[in-house]
């Protein structure tokens, strides 16, 4: 991949280092925008940023949506322009942004699908045995069930973070912003389980290779810290044994966490605050979630809601 122009090169740092954004979402950015200037250098004259106007941008979304991208996927492109046309005209380079009137297409707001209490206990009891691999991957089910982490905020757990007096766990979320989230009972079974002397300690190495290794809660078979990938690995592997393929992610995981805390009556407030949503909007629609499947549980139970056959 191509180095971005100056300004491109210069946003990302801007993003990453004043803007708090995590190396993921630095690293989206920097692929849509060289898609952009891939494009621009494609056509006549090959146009840097810098030179391209209204009319350009616009047949560069039709040129999106001509793609067959989805339109999530359009969106987070524009997003990306739109960044950099503004930071252009901040720093000085442009007087007036081209991309001010650039609207992504309009996206279908899609229900998290949650899995049922019932189906949360079926993954969670597919774990078995006592073997150390074993007790890490329950200890991370339970985790990322019992806390509504994001699968990136639980591999980037460190020992230090762990307050088992407070039974709380401290998670740095999106923009290196901390939360303190609870840890019931289930989660610090598990945790206290795998942090034994038959589950990390039997899984560490001798010499650690790195140091951020050796501060790891959550190691994989090799002695180094549990990736991303690697924790995704564990989910779908007991998603597949319990009969969930195709409908099971840590993310999802993190959708019924949020479902069911609000389906025993949990505060929006404070499902807002273990999620680590900046806005409440976010949270919001896991109301809607809830309000859904009160409505088809009325449908179906009441003898008065239901159409006469």
């Amino acid at each position: 991949m191509k180095p971005l122009c100056l300004a491109g090169e210069e946003l990302l740092s801007w993003l990453s280092v004043e803007k708090g954004r995590s190396a993921n979402t630095v690293a989206a950015y920097r692929r849509d925008l060289s898609d952009f200037e891939a494009w621009l250098r494609a056509r006549p004259g090959s146009p840097a940023p810098e030179d391209a106007g209204e009319t350009t941008l616009a047949e560069y979304v039709a040129h999106l949506r001509g793609q067959g991208l989805a339109p999530a996927s359009v969106a987070r492109h524009v997003v990306a322009v739109r960044s950099l046309y503004r930071f252009l005209v901040q720093e000085g380079p442009i007087a007036r942004d081209p991309s001010r009137d650039l609207k992504p297409p309009p996206l279908r707001q899609g229900l998290p699908k949650a899995l049922s209490e019932p189906e949360v206990a079926s993954l969670l009891a597919s774990v078995t045995g006592s073997a150390p691999v074993r007790l890490r991957d329950r200890a991370v089910l339970e985790l990322l069930y019992g806390t509504g982490m994001r699968i990136s905020e639980l591999t980037g757990l460190c020992l230090a973070d762990l307050a088992a007096e407070d039974q709380v766990v401290r998670v740095l979320g999106k923009g290196n912003k901390e939360r303190m989230v609870p840890l019931g009972r289930f989660a610090r079974e598990a945790l206290g389980a795998w942090l034994g002397p038959g589950g990390r300690a039997a899984m560490a190495p001798r010499r650690w290779s790195r140091r951020g290794d050796a501060e790891a809660v959550f190691l994989n078979q090799r002695g180094g810290r549990l990736t991303r990938q690697g924790a995704w690995g564990v989910v779908r592997h007991y998603g597949h044994l319990a009969g969930l393929d195709g409908r099971l992610s840590p993310h999802v995981l993190r959708h019924s966490c949020a479902t069911h805390l609000l389906d025993h009556g949990a505060d929006i407030r404070v499902v807002q605050e273990l999620l680590g949503h900046a806005s409440i909007s976010t949270t919001q629609v896991y109301t809607k979630v809830s309000a859904e499947r009160l409505k088809a549980a009325y449908l179906s139970a009441h003898p008065r809601a239901r159409l006469a056959g």
